[in-house]
């Protein structure tokens, strides 16, 4: 149950809620009273081939409760915020090549499963130009860990809505991944956007398994 409660703001409408939750609705809003109490805070991490590890963390302080998408190095003071997913979201985090790589990256701990972080992670996209086998690993991991009676049509669901922003357009651009979300942090264009030298170490880190992750666009 804790998969479709995680994954709910990219399950927007009755149709892809009644999909995902089946009959079990009242168990899912439970569910996620206890993820949202004030004295818990869930924290899941997803550790990188490269040293750097993402955090996604329930952020319950009292009217302002979210799930915010961190990544962190030791070398660096403080985490990044790749995305936040609230009433104030700001994203999209990652492309969909970058969310796969991300997810089949071995690790000796934090979240291991590539199916978990693959569905732990999932809030964070926002890609305009998916594969087209892009519903393929995502069916394959609904299946895997939840059960929802047809996980191929909530995938096409959760790729359908993605994240809480539209959408986003990646390009290369001097060796490194960014989009035009004008939510997104990995939009150098807005004010707001991370420094161009943590730009680049996060478009590395998170595609380690595929240096090139998108095919060039016409």
């Amino acid at each position: 149950m804790f998969w479709p409660v995680h994954l709910g703001t990219c399950l927007r409408g009755e149709d892809a809620q009644r999909a995902a939750f089946g009959a079990d609705w009242d168990a899912a809003m439970e569910l996620y009273r206890a993820l949202s109490a004030d004295h818990e805070w869930p924290v899941f991490s997803v550790p990188l081939c490269s040293g750097h590890t993402i955090y996604v963390v329930y952020r319950n302080f009292d009217g302002e409760r979210g799930v915010d998408y961190l990544i962190h190095h030791p070398a660096w003071p403080a985490a990044e915020t790749l995305a936040v997913d609230d009433g104030h979201f700001m994203g999209p985090g990652t492309a969909w090549p970058e969310l796969l790589s991300a997810a089949r990256q071995p690790a000796p701990e934090g979240a291991g499963d590539t199916d978990a972080r693959l569905l732990l992670l999932f809030p964070t996209l926002g890609d305009a130009r998916l594969h087209d086998d892009a519903a393929v690993p995502l069916t394959a991991a609904l299946a895997a860990l939840t059960v929802i009676e047809k996980p191929a049509e909530v995938a096409g669901i959760l790729l359908e809505n993605q994240g809480q922003w539209d959408p986003a357009h990646w390009r290369l651009a001097d060796a490194v991944w960014i989009n035009d979300g004008g939510h997104s942090y990995r939009n150098p264009c807005n004010a707001f956007a991370l420094p161009e030298e943590r730009l680049r170490e996060i478009s590395n880190a998170l595609n380690d398994e595929e240096r090139q992750p998108h095919r060039a666009s016409d």
